[in-house]
Formats: C-alpha cells, sequence, structure tokens
C-alpha cells in the first residue's frame, strides 16, 4: 500500500497491549489538508464514521470539518452528541422507528430508492426540524476493483440508476448524493463527474445540495489535492447555486494508528509461526476481507531479512493469518510489533469473536510524549453485548 508512512511511533514501554493509538500531532496534518480544501474551494467537508468514529479525538477534529456523515441511526446520534455539527445521513433503508431517530439530529437525509424517500416524506415534513432530503444516485461508472467495495458493481444495492427516475414527480428532494470511489486519488474523481453530470446534470438546476461521497484520499502523500482543487472550483463555478459536500472517512485518520501487538508463542514450522495477543478476524477484519498485507515497523517482505515468520491471531479460525514477514532478530515470546495505519476501518470494524480480549484505544501527543489511555475494556464488555 503506498500510502503508508513508514515511522517509528516511539510509544512509552508502558503502551498496553494489543492496543490502538492515535498520533494526534499526525491526525491535525491530515485535517490541516482537508481544512485547507475547504477553504480554498468552499466546499463542505464531512467526517465520515463509518470509517474513524474514535469520538473521544472529536473535540479535536470539529475545529477543521463542516460536521459528520452517518449510515445509519446510531452513527447519526453519535454525531450529534459528540460531534456538534451538521449531521448528513444514508442508509440502504430506514425503518420507521429509524426514521424517528434520524430526524431528531440529522440536517440531511440521502435516500436509496423513490419508494423510501415517498414513504418517509409525510414523517419528515411533520417532523418539528426541519431535515433535507435528497436521493443517493449511481452514475454507473467506477474505478473501484475490488467488487466488495465497489458501489456501482453491476446489481449493486446501493444508489438510484437514472432510468428509475424518468418521469417521477422529484418533489421535496433537494439534493443528490452519488459515491463511486474507495481510496482513490482526484483525477478518479475527474473521470467520473462528467459521467454523473451526462445522467443527473439536468436535475441539478432544481437542486440545493450535491454530495460527491467519500472515498477521497485527500491526506495521502500521493493524493493531487491542486487538482481535486480545480475540479471543486469549476463545479463550482458550473452549478454557483449548489452547496457542494464531500464525506472522506479514511482521509481522516491515515497514517495516525499504529496496533501493538505482543508475541505470545513461537510455533515451530518450516516457517516459524509468531502467535500474537490479537486477531485479524476481530482486530483488523479488513486484512481478511479486502485482502491485504498491512505494514509492521522495522519488518520487510518474506525472506529479505534474516527472519521470516507467519504472523498468527488468537482466534479459532484457521485462515486467523496477517501473513509473512520478515525481521532482522528472531521473535520471541514478548517481542513488541506496531502494525502502521490501524486507525480507519479498524476500530469500527472489530468484533469479540472468540471472546477475545478488544484492544485497548490510546491516544499519542508526540511532542509532549504524552500517552493517554482512553478506554480499556474487560468481560462485561463482551457479557453485556451478548445479553
Amino acid at each position: 500500500m503506498d500510502h503508508i508512512v513508514h515511522y517509528d511511533p516511539g510509544l512509552p514501554p508502558e503502551t498496553p497491549s494489543p492496543a490502538y493509538v492515535v498520533d494526534l500531532q499526525r491526525l491535525r496534518s491530515n485535517l490541516e489538508i482537508i481544512k485547507s480544501v475547504q477553504d480554498q474551494t468552499g466546499v463542505k467537508i464531512l467526517a465520515a464514521l463509518k470509517g474513524f468514529a474514535m469520538h473521544s479525538v472529536f473535540p479535536i477534529m470539529r475545529d477543521y470539518v463542516a460536521g459528520v456523515c452517518a449510515s445509519g441511526p446510531w452513527e447519526a446520534e453519535l454525531g450529534a452528541e459528540k460531534f456538534g455539527k451538521e449531521v448528513h445521513c444514508f442508509a440502504p433503508a430506514f425503518t420507521d422507528v429509524d426514521m424517528q431517530e434520524v430526524l431528531a439530529c440529522a440536517h440531511h437525509i440521502s435516500f436509496n430508492s423513490l419508494a423510501q424517500f415517498r414513504k418517509h416524506k409525510p414523517t419528515v415534513d411533520a417532523h418539528e426540524r426541519s431535515v433535507s432530503c435528497g436521493l443517493r444516485v449511481n452514475p454507473e461508472y467506477s474505478e473501484v476493483e475490488t467488487d466488495i467495495y465497489n458501489p456501482c458493481v453491476a446489481g449493486s444495492r446501493l444508489g438510484i440508476r437514472r432510468s428509475a427516475l424518468e418521469g417521477q414527480d422529484l418533489a421535496g428532494v433537494e439534493g443528490l448524493h452519488f459515491h463511486t470511489m474507495c481510496e482513490q486519488n482526484s483525477d478518479t474523481l475527474e473521470r467520473t463527474l462528467p459521467h454523473f453530470e451526462k445522467k443527473f446534470g439536468d436535475l441539478l438546476p432544481r437542486m440545493k445540495w450535491v454530495n460527491f461521497g467519500g472515498g477521497h484520499h485527500i491526506s495521502s502523500p500521493t493524493y493531487d489535492v491542486p487538482r481535486l482543487v480545480r475540479l471543486l472550483k469549476d463545479f463550482k463555478n458550473r452549478y454557483p447555486h449548489l452547496e457542494i459536500y464531500l464525506e472522506p472517512g479514511e482521509a481522516m485518520a491515515i497514517n495516525t494508528g499504529v496496533l501493538v501487538a505482543t508475541v505470545l508463542d513461537i510455533i515451530d514450522e518450516e516457517t516459524p509461526i509468531a502467535i500474537l495477543d490479537l486477531s485479524a478476524t476481530c482486530h483488523m477484519p479488513d486484512v481478511l476481507e479486502m485482502p491485504y498485507r498491512p505494514e509492521i515497523v522495522g519488518a520487510a517482505e518474506p525472506n529479505e531479512k534474516a527472519h521470516t515468520y507467519s504472523l498468527g491471531g488468537l482466534s479459532c479460525l484457521a485462515g486467523d493469518t496477517i501473513g509473512h514477514y520478515s525481521f532482522d532478530q528472531p521473535l520471541r515470546p514478548g517481542s513488541r510489533l506496531f502494525f502502521l495505519d490501524m486507525a480507519h476501518y479498524t476500530m469500527v470494524k472489530t468484533s469479540t469473536f472468540n471472546g477475545i480480549k478488544h484492544p485497548a484505544i490510546a491516544t499519542w501527543e508526540p511532542s509532549t510524549k504524552s500517552l493517554t489511555i482512553v478506554r480499556e475494556f474487560n468481560y462485561s464488555d463482551y457479557r453485556d453485548r451478548l445479553s
């Protein structure tokens, strides 16, 4: 993964293991880049809670972005309670109960079908709060190569195709929302916008806002920010009446977090297996779903360094294996490893499968060498979740 920034986190020996540790200096650096796009273009950027919802750092984040976007009522409620700015919500469908919960805190709601919009619009209109309604649309163009992450894959359940809007009454629809990207650069957006405008551009004059969705890797070292700024300014010039939103998730927390692990045992095989105090399936599920190979401080590809190991997790899942890595020195029980880029799409996706202990959550302030343990988990967290 070419966006990984290699660095020694410099964490003190008292750092618990396993633990997610977010570097606050790096978080602020990402947010500065994101805020610069807002300042230069006049668009509003929302933090996507589906990617990063560590609310203990929301007081930092709220100074840089316009609000949050949520994928359901609980994320929307979290955004309202802990972030305190704009809350935008999309879900493939809402129950009546969901809608009441979302209406209590959201400012925008994007519906996934005309049927859902028509079902819930009377409830929206009758609510004491004024909430803007929009539709998620499918431009039928995407450059995401992994189908599980591609919102425009053939047969996708996400977004309305243009053909479904022909001849339909769109009264009350104030915005359009499309999401087609996943950890991609601004050149992808540049190729996507013509498809969106070709299919839906005639509807934009009657809209109040448009949401370009997520997947914009704005704070990645390889991201072309000037191109994004140009694209947003050009779009704004074509549609000056529209409020424009972007909702990156991973860009908020790229390269900010490490997952601290400890070797518990070494199994003597042809390639030795190091058993860690964490689990891929429980604590970094994208390793198995994507799949991908996370970077580790000081490690290299197999056989590049003197000692190669397979790294295995604690669960009973046979495939709970993180990958093969080589090290300068042999691993032993007690050896510590630091997995890089473990803030976004990690904590939000964890589970307690097998009753495996959840990693602690902490922050690290490099300027003051201050480690803060935000939360540690215990048996009751596992027990009560299954009540």
